[in-house]
């Protein structure tokens, strides 16, 4: 095996199982470059996923800083060593591959490297990304190549892992895709079933209170009437369906941008001012990431269908590695104790048990015609 300071069975099963962590294509592809630099002890390590247009989709490299990733310039083109292993499909072993027939140089930026190691990986009879080492950090005799054949060896072995590891990544990524889809088409059903009728309805109404509002205005009345009660219930519609979304917006969007997106139907779909502000907060775990949703969802669930709110302010502050969320209403507000004892909870115990469930805490400050806070804290992951 290499000489490197991870050599043996235990850092072969740390790479691979720190491949299999992950789920998220960059994340399985930049955990592969790291896994085959450590176990092989190189300088630089790189791995390229084609594209069908003679570049490449993704380039992920490792050993090289941002700044000068940033110097390099444009991703490289499918040319030269790299274009051999993936038209060839076999292993390149170089002492020095700037003297070899195939190099055609590189960007001034980039660094130098000489003894290289690379081949493709491949899922099937398909290529599906090229992995390379160069500049092993051991002695190299004039003319001759740092990297091994047991090097070569061990690289093959975790280029077969890793090709099971980016195609299990990107089922992943295809099925999150089609359940957002599937989302989104649920959504768009539940909206067109449920609140399309509703406004249709209301515009009839609202239509035969125009024509009777100067020869009966006592009918024309009762006609608005229903054209309020109807638009109170497309409300209500409107607020079930964006509630009822299922977190799966998290995974494209974040909780930021979920939160905000949300919070501005909700603006148009109520007479009171929805508002929201999101203030360096950085990405928090999955189910953390829920539960501030769904508090946030129970929270203005009340606030605007309990306590006849004009203003409803929701915050989401970072705070140290976790998150604060806050939301205020100038409403009626209640006395929790009162409501407690009542049994009418207004959402507080199931907000409470979300909040705790990860780690988290809340609390409310409420007072009858004083308007409620519900503050909700989580730490970081």
């Amino acid at each position: 095996m290499s000489q490197g300071p991870r050599s043996g069975l235990a850092a072969v099963s740390s790479a691979l199982l720190a491949m299999s962590r992950h789920l998220e294509v960059r994340d399985v592809l930049k955990t592969i470059v790291a896994s085959a630099r450590e176990l092989l002890d190189a300088q630089y390590a790189a791995l390229g996923v084609p594209d069908d247009h003679g570049g490449f989709a993704q380039f992920v490299v490792d050993g090289v800083s941002d700044e000068q990733w940033k110097a390099i310039g444009p991703l490289p083109r499918q040319h030269g060593i790299l274009a051999a292993m993936l038209q060839d499909a076999k292993v390149e072993r170089l002492a020095d591959v700037r003297k070899d027939p195939r190099f055609e140089g590189w960007p001034s930026a980039h660094p130098d490297m000489s003894d290289f190691l690379g081949l493709p990986i491949r899922d099937g009879d398909e290529v599906i990304g090229a992995l390379f080492l160069a500049n092993k950090n051991c002695p190299k005799p004039e003319g001759s190549c740092g990297f091994t054949e047991e090097d070569e060896e061990l690289l093959g072995i975790l280029a077969q892992h890793a090709a099971i590891a980016l195609t299990n990544a990107r089922l992943y990524e295809r099925s999150r895709e089609l359940t957002i889809a599937e989302e989104r088409s649920r959504l768009a059903h539940e909206l067109h079933d449920a609140v399309s009728q509703k406004l249709f309805s209301l515009r009839l109404t609202a239509q035969a209170a125009t024509a009777l509002i100067d020869r009966d205005p006592s009918r024309a009345k009762g006609e608005l009437h229903q054209v309020a009660a109807l638009a109170a219930e497309a409300a209500d519609e409107l607020r079930a369906a964006v509630v009822e979304l299922r977190p799966a917006a998290l995974d494209e969007d974040g909780l930021v941008a979920t939160l905000r997106t949300q919070i501005q139907v909700l603006d148009r779909a109520h007479t009171a001012r929805v508002t929201f502000a999101g203030r360096g907060v950085k990405a928090l775990p999955s189910a953390q990431e829920e539960a501030v949703l769904r508090v946030a969802q129970e929270a203005l669930h009340n606030a605007l269908r309990h306590s006849a709110a004009e203003q409803v302010d929701v915050t989401l502050d970072r705070r140290g590695s976790g998150a604060v969320l806050r939301v205020t209403d100038d409403g009626s507000g209640f006395d929790p104790k009162a409501v407690r004892r009542a049994g009418r909870h207004l959402g507080l115990v199931s907000m409470r048990d979300r909040a705790s469930g990860v780690g988290g805490a809340l609390t409310v400050e409420s007072a009858p015609g004083k308007g409620t806070t519900i503050e909700m804290e989580v730490p970081g992951g």
